[in-house]
């Protein structure tokens, strides 16, 4: 129990992402086939990153001065001062951003030609916000994807004014559109590690704690990349990882059952939209995040057949039947 609260606190620490400003209420995705990419920043001492699988802008102010994100009418939108961070309320951009289609109704009084009227949301000098010149919008693939879906695309570059004082700045990006990967490759591969790892505990008893010490990590580096990449990975995530690390260390079958299902599951097979998605929301190459979700699957799975034949294995045999004269 102890070295089990250990672990839950180490994941707390390590998992516990830095919360900034948001300008929105809106569900980012976990994965896409658009990716929103930062090449440029022409304001000193600020820095901008795409995080949630491009789905928001993150900007950190650290010039000691007021920045200010312009809308899409060129209005003041959001105002990231030392102290803290604003937010323009007369700006259409405030509500446009609400959610990532930008369909939240715009009400009446927002108006770029009016005066600001700033709305504190956040003390700290960061903020993250949907910008819809970031994204594609539009319904259905890019004409692009649809000629050639083989391939990468360059759909358009962005900009993103800033502006301090009388002085205009820039966020510089692209928006690309990119094929997804071979889902079906890494399905086998699921298959591959459960089949291994069953027949590893099989053939060699002892073998359990290795593959669930892995099947186990699997999770919470699969956790950790997403929170690198400025999103909050489900707690079912982090549990699942826990409860395969706890099978390394005690195992009878029943446990060893239940923790590999509970790996499989809900760190695996419920992750397994990423064997399909070109832009995932981790930090990293991709194939790192696939390969955990992968190795959470199998050797999860892999581990629940090990928990159930040894369940099967430790019922006493059946009596043979007396036959009476």
């Amino acid at each position: 129990m102890r070295r089990l609260a250990l672990m839950v606190a180490l994941a707390g620490a390590v998992l516990a992402p830095a919360t900034p400003a948001f300008a929105h209420t809106g569900d980012a995705p976990s994965s896409t086939a658009y990716r929103t990419s930062v090449t440029m920043i022409s304001a000193p001492g600020v820095s901008v990153r795409p995080v949630e699988a491009g789905a928001q802008l993150e900007l950190t102010n650290n010039s000691g001065h007021s920045i200010e994100v312009l809308g899409y009418a060129g209005e003041p939108y959001l105002d990231v001062r030392p102290d803290g961070t604003w937010q323009n309320v007369n700006s259409p951009a405030a509500y446009l951003n609400e959610t990532l289609a930008g369909d939240t109704p715009v009400p009446a009084s927002a108006d770029p030609t009016a005066p600001p009227a700033w709305r504190k949301i956040s003390d700290a000098p960061r903020v993250r916000w949907h910008d819809q010149r970031t994204h594609w919008l539009s319904a259905g693939l890019p004409p692009q994807a649809v000629a050639d879906p083989s391939r990468s695309h360059r759909l358009r570059d962005w900009v993103v004014p800033l502006r301090f004082q009388t002085s205009g700045f820039e966020v510089r990006g692209t928006l690309d559109w990119v094929p997804p990967p071979r889902a079906g490759l890494w399905w086998a591969g699921v298959a591959l590690a459960g089949l291994m790892a069953a027949a590893l505990a099989h053939r060699w008893p002892r073998s359990v704690r290795p593959v669930a010490l892995v099947a186990g990590s699997a999770p919470l580096v699969y956790a950790v990349s997403r929170t690198l990449d400025g999103g909050t990975p489900p707690p079912v995530l982090i549990l699942a990882g826990l409860v395969g690390l706890a099978a390394a260390y005690r195992h009878p079958p029943f446990f060893l059952a239940l923790a590999g299902a509970v790996v499989a599951l809900f760190a695996g097979f419920n992750e397994g939209s990423v064997f399909g998605a070109a832009v995932l929301g981790t930090a990293g190459p991709g194939w790192v995040a696939r390969l955990a979700v992968a190795l959470a699957a199998g050797l999860g799975a892999g581990l629940a057949v090990t928990g159930v034949l040894r369940l099967r294995a430790a019922l006493p045999a059946p009596q043979p039947a007396v036959a009476h004269a």
